[in-house]
């Protein structure tokens, strides 16, 4: 049963201005898993559908374009939904002759800059759409360059055009702003940030993100499905298991490759790893940007024993590489096992300690705490995921709700606050790393013998695979489609920050211009997994 697809069977029968949903519907029979349905329906049931997936309150979690030129002569365009554990995708055809859709924005506020990005890199008009200035896509790129089209040369060296970006603007007494980066102080990516202030307190944030787009969608185009998942753990560097897992596990599904149990339970052994290696350099991070800098080598140094193990046992630091098609590329012995056990109990003692003088630190909870609050209704609007999602109020982790093996056969807690600040988003970091910790002793506990990798065959001509794991930012999701040679036409990614840097604009306002650092490291979100 799967209540989206049932929501819209039930409104085919009711009329939507001229026609009713019913006329529009078909299902894609080459999209896997089964469990993932591929509605396709008309340009006027595209937005038809979006009521009705508003009405069950479920998210837009994705939107993307594809270029079907060889295939049938022009573009689809998709919408992806999520109502707890289920997704959903629509999709409607768009002709080249009038490559146009309607926008999903009066509904759904995610679709503002998934659709800008339609528009920017396929050169698919989102009609009605309220703000179409490039994203991702710069001012001075020639005009018709649409680098996701298939007729674009990605070897050939673009010309400079002399475009302007129109950022918001504000007028008044007092009213003044500051530009941030893109170029930072610190050894970071790149980023621009636009304030308005009043004094010193922030009246408007816009971002301007895109500085290291690397053409990473392109790429995939260009290469074999092995390779692919190589691409993929360098999508966003500090989440190189979770990206390669859902690129993994979106190409299994199209060749239906069922991996043995051992490598799932190792996959979420690494899984976990990540997410603790990561929660405690972000809390480093956080304590530092409000000059608590004892807690930031601290957690530094917790974080690099994790990381030192995972080199000695699993040859790479950041496990990068190990996740493959069919399996993992690694498995480890009853000593390693030892090892790790003997390290989470002496992460667990440390831990448990710094997070003491966290908790019984005023100075510090003077600057976390009511700072950078998003609320639970902004959230969900947002439609945001992971930490952000589960520090406003919103119960999502794919763990918990979309759970694959062995996640299925493990009791997951999953840490969820109300208020929406700082000190909310490092809290639930806290307890994440909590559970990880007791995870990864099931894990271990659980391993099961056999063998780490299976031979895969590749995918047939015309599929298409879904796959959605929780990283340790939130719900990464991969689509990816075969062309008619059973080549790589299409890979989509969404990783967390695509969502999660609008919610960071939303609750700067109303905070002082010295809070915004504490508040953009407490979400943390990835420049390379948002510009692609």
């Amino acid at each position: 049963m799967n209540i989206l697809r049932d929501a819209i069977t039930s409104a085919c029968s009711i009329a939507t201005g001229r026609s009713c949903i019913g006329e529009y519907i078909n299902y894609d029979t080459n999209q896997y898993p089964a469990s993932v349905p591929c509605c396709v329906v008309s340009r006027e049931g595209f937005v038809a559908v979006a009521n009705v997936m508003k009405e069950v309150y479920a998210f837009l979690v994705a939107q993307w374009a594809s270029d079907r030129s060889r295939e049938q002569g022009g573009f689809s365009v998709f919408a992806c939904y999520r109502r707890e554990s289920e997704y959903l995708i629509v999709t409607t055809d768009v002709p080249a002759t009038d490559p146009t859709f309607p926008t999903l924005t009066g509904l759904y506020v995610t679709a503002w800059r998934f659709e800008r990005q339609i528009h920017s890199l396929m050169g698919v008009t989102p009609v009605g759409h309220p703000d179409l200035r490039p994203w991702i896509k710069f001012e001075d790129w020639p005009q018709d360059a649409w680098p996701l089209r298939k007729s674009f040369d990605p070897s050939r060296r673009m010309e400079r055009t002399n475009g302007r970006y129109k950022w918001i603007s504000t007028d008044g007494d007092g009213a003044y702003e500051i530009p941030v980066g893109p170029v930072h102080a610190g050894i970071i990516e790149p980023g621009h940030f636009r304030f308005q202030a009043v004094g010193e307190h922030v009246i408007n944030l816009e971002e301007r993100l895109g500085y290291v787009h690397k053409g990473i969608e392109k790429r995939f185009e260009s290469l074999g499905w092995h390779e692919g998942a190589r691409l993929a753990g360098r999508v966003s560097g500090d989440t190189t298991v979770a990206h390669s897992l859902a690129y993994c596990m979106a190409l299994e599904s199209m060749t239906q490759c069922i991996i043995p149990p051992r490598a799932q339970w190792l996959r979420a052994l690494f899984l976990e790893r990540e997410r603790i290696a990561n929660h405690l350099g972000d809390l480093g991070a956080i304590c530092n940007d409000v000059a608590f800098a004892l807690l930031l080598y601290q957690f530094a140094r917790l974080k690099e024993i994790i990381v030192r193990t995972n080199h000695r046992l699993f040859g790479h630091r950041f496990i990068m590489d190990r996740v493959t098609p069919g399996g993992v590329a690694v498995d480890i012995d009853p000593a390693g096992v030892r090892d790790i056990l003997a390290e989470m109990t002496l992460l667990e003692d440390e831990f448990e300690r710094l997070v003491a003088i966290y908790d019984d630190n005023p100075s510090l909870e003077d600057r976390v705490r009511d700072t950078g609050c998003l609320a639970p209704e902004v959230a969900r609007e947002l439609g945001v995921v992971g930490i952000v999602a589960r520090a406003s109020g919103l119960n999502v982790d794919c763990r918990l709700q979309n759970p694959f093996p062995p996640y299925d056969k493990l009791e997951v807690k999953v840490p969820v606050l109300v208020s929406g600040d700082v000190h909310a988003r490092a809290w639930v970091r806290v307890e994440e790393v909590r559970q990880s910790i007791v995870l990864i002793r099931r894990i271990l506990g659980l391993l099961p013998d056999g063998d780490v990798s299976v031979s895969m065959e590749l995918p047939l001509a015309g599929r298409a695979g879904f796959a959605a794991v929780e990283g340790w930012r939130g719900e990464i999701i991969y689509w990816l489609a075969s062309d008619e040679q059973g080549q790589v036409n299409r890979c989509m990614v969404r990783d967390p920050s695509s969502v999660n840097w609008l919610a960071l604009e939303q609750a700067i306002p109303g905070n002082i211009v010295p809070d915004f650092p504490v508040c953009n490291k407490s979400f943390n979100q990835s420049y390379s997994g948002h510009d692609l």
